[in-house]
């Protein structure tokens, strides 16, 4: 493990590894979002009981997805930088914390406004929408516990525990359907028995869930591109890129006053 980790360990060539996949994240999300918004909202056909209210399964299910899979990378970055060390790998838990926050806000205001016409209610203490409710504070803890350290070293050490400590409540979140009694509907995407749910709406639900988890790579990169610059910014490789970018934009602006 450590000899497939241990590159990874500099700041460089993981600044590098995100410059690559950067593009590729982006070009896909893009792509993904606008196929699976078009085929979903305006293709797929309207459900025999909730008619086109039905619709907001394509942005609530992605997201809550999503939040789900965003805490369980940030504990999987927690647990290596905590047991390898890898600071690279801390730098990472802040950067999934604040969109995975996101994902978590997007899936509870969508699953409320889906839950007032078919319960009757914005809210109910249902064991699923409470546990996604705890998720966000999580997520909160971890940012706030990051923010309230002045030595980044041991503010990085702190989220990460936490955010292991919290991995607890995923499992919660899952089993909670079949667990308790609750309002919340159970599993359907994960029910391959043909009758959960008909082929025209599974489909572009599942490119929505790629739309979704494709824009949370992106914006995922783009936030550990920046933690690890902030972090490296009195090295010699950061000083460089400074340099070169000034340079790029100075030649820029002078072809320009030429033309």
């Amino acid at each position: 493990m450590w000899k497939w980790l241990h590159p990874y360990a500099k700041a460089q060539t993981a600044y590098r590894l995100c410059n690559t996949l950067l593009p590729y994240f982006a070009v896909v999300a893009v792509a993904s979002i606008i196929i699976g918004w078009v085929w979903g909202l305006g293709f797929a056909p309207a459900d025999y009981q909730q008619k086109d209210s039905y619709r907001i399964i394509f942005i609530h299910v992605p997201s809550a997805i999503l939040s789900m899979g965003a805490y369980s990378s940030m504990a999987i970055a927690a647990f290596i930088a905590l047991v390898w060390q890898l600071r690279n790998a801390e730098l990472a838990v802040i950067a999934i914390a604040p969109v995975g926050a996101a994902m978590t806000l997007i899936a509870l205001i969508t699953g409320a406004a889906w839950g007032k016409p078919m319960w009757g209610a914005w809210w109910v203490w249902d064991a699923r929408l409470t546990s996604e409710l705890i998720l966000l504070f999580l997520y909160l803890g971890v940012i706030s516990l990051y923010n309230a350290f002045e030595d980044k070293g041991s503010a990085g050490r702190a989220s990460c525990i936490l955010a292991l400590v919290g991995a607890i409540n995923l499992p919660i979140i899952h089993f909670s359907v079949e667990w308790w009694n609750t309002l919340h509907q159970g599993a359907t995407i994960t029910k391959f028995d043909g009758g959960a749910i008909d082929a025209s709406m599974f489909w572009p639900l599942m490119v929505n869930i790629l739309a979704f988890a494709a824009f949370v790579g992106t914006v995922v990169l783009m936030r550990l591109k920046n933690e690890i610059l902030l972090r490296e910014k009195h090295r010699p490789w950061v000083k460089g890129l400074i340099t070169n970018q000034t340079q790029l934009e100075n030649q820029n602006v002078g072809d320009k006053n030429a033309v």
